[in-house]
């Protein structure tokens, strides 16, 4: 028995021995395989600016709000109006007068108390009063007044110094970009909204008559919201919010807001001229598109093509000439009518711009003095312009305006009463003009049921009246 045991712990231990020496000298090395699981690179953006946002992030508004909203201010416009006619007013022959209160918004400008509205907002007021953002409120003064751009300047007399907004550069606001729009909609005061501005040069007068530059943009603004600012994330104003695209009377996706070089630059002539001081080029044409490039014989479908040139107009003395396609001003593209009158509200007479045109083909940058605006379109008559001292002398007459060409519509009625382009128009509706800017003045103020009334002098040096209804 002890010798069989012997012999499987003796052959046990050979086999141990046999596949250990077999392991390590006749086997073959396997390579090792370690099964993982891929890994992909990541991918990081070559910009590194701090602008960049994740798509689950936004922007910081609450500094700009909390700084912004201390420096608007709500509005409050007391007006008269006529009510309806009672039998007692007709038999003591009377007119019941009503108050009414309109509001909006406006923004403080200067510790002192300057602040900027919508003209809209003050307009014939009988009184107005200003309450701040810690609830105190002020008497109001108009110190100036735009129709054409919807601006107007209040002052107040603050026992302190007051926060103010500091002004933005609006031509550096890009499409895209974040604003804030703070005012008082529905005279809920202290009220911020935010959303991107959506477009920029934008005009809301399908006529053309009154060509506006809006900034556009999708935050949310209400009636009351008039007046108020438009900020950028870095808390700067760089719009008065003015207008809504609105079938119903309130916000459904778009507001449109003066842009802030135009509101200051409005602000700053009425506080130094007393007025608004409006630079000119001296040309006429119109906007270029698919169809008025077919129709002229061009090439180009963007920029303002030059159908004429006023006479002692800085275009004329700078070399532009009919035929000649604006692509730029001051590096600004001109792409629409109102990418040009925008950048030109914001200048002044006798300043100087820049202006890239394409000539045959041919890029080319001259220099142009603005002018004072020197024509207007007098409805029913046509261009007229101002009188030189040498065309006062000769008709011995101290004031007027001068026809320059008739309108196309009613040329023939005027010729038949021998009233030709040259003829002096001395007033309008029974008032004096002594240059376009008064003719301007009149027309605007006019109500619409109102009949136009021409004075003028004929060929013969007697003045006739003519009565238009």
């Amino acid at each position: 028995m002890k010798k069989i045991l012997s012999l499987v712990l003796i052959s046990a231990l050979g086999g141990i021995f046999t596949l250990g020496a077999y392991k390590l000298f006749l086997e073959e090395e396997q390579a090792v395989v370690v099964n993982t699981q891929e890994t992909m690179p990541t991918f990081l953006p070559a910009s590194t600016t701090n602008t960049l946002y994740k798509a689950y992030e936004a922007p910081d508004f609450a500094i700009a709000a909390e700084n912004s909203i201390h420096t608007v201010v709500h509005v409050k416009n007391l007006t008269l109006s006529t009510g309806q006619l009672t039998f007692e007013d007709l038999f003591f022959g009377r007119r019941k007068q009503r108050a009414q209160v309109g509001t909006g918004s406006g923004v403080i400008i200067s510790p002192d108390g300057y602040i900027i509205t919508n003209n809209h907002v003050i307009d014939k007021s009988q009184e107005l009063s200003v309450t701040l953002n810690d609830n105190k409120t002020y008497t109001a003064k108009i110190i100036g007044t735009d129709p054409k751009t919807d601006i107007a300047l209040l002052k107040i007399e603050a026992d302190e110094d007051l926060p103010f907004a500091t002004f933005g550069d609006s031509d550096q606001a890009k499409i895209g970009e974040w604003v804030l729009a703070v005012g008082n909609p529905f005279n809920l005061t202290s009220t911020v909204t935010a959303g991107i501005i959506s477009a920029k040069s934008r005009n809301l007068d399908p006529t053309g008559k009154n060509v506006h530059s809006f900034i556009q943009t999708d935050a949310a603004v209400n009636p009351g919201n008039s007046g108020g600012a438009l900020i950028n994330t870095n808390g700067e104003l760089i719009g008065i919010n003015t207008a809504i695209s609105s079938q119903t009377g309130s916000y459904i996706g778009y507001s449109f807001a003066v842009p802030s070089n135009i509101a200051r630059k409005v602000v700053e002539d009425i506080m130094e001229y007393g007025n608004v001081q409006n630079g000119i080029l001296g040309i006429t044409g119109g906007t270029l598109n698919s169809n008025s490039a077919e129709q002229i014989g061009v090439e180009d479908t963007q920029g303002f093509y030059v159908d004429s040139v006023v006479e002692d107009s800085g275009a004329e003395k700078a070399g532009l000439k009919k035929g000649d396609i604006i692509k730029k001003i001051d590096n600004v593209k001109i792409t629409k009518f109102a990418d040009l009158s925008g950048h030109l509200n914001t200048k002044r007479p006798d300043d100087i711009v820049n202006v890239t045109l394409s000539r045959d083909g041919v890029l080319k940058t001259v220099p142009v003095k603005l002018i004072r605006n020197e024509t207007f379109v007098l409805p029913l008559v046509g261009q007229v312009k101002n009188l030189k001292p040498q065309d006062l002398k000769k008709h011995n007459i101290s004031n007027g305006i001068k026809i320059s060409k008739l309108d196309d519509e009613y040329a023939d009625y005027w010729k038949n009463n021998n009233v030709k382009e040259g003829t002096i128009i001395t007033a309008i509706n029974d008032i004096k003009v002594n240059s376009v800017d008064d003719a301007q003045d009149i027309i605007r103020n006019q109500s619409a049921s109102e009949p136009l009334r021409i004075e003028l002098i004929n060929s013969e040096g007697e003045k006739e009246r003519y009565n238009f209804r």
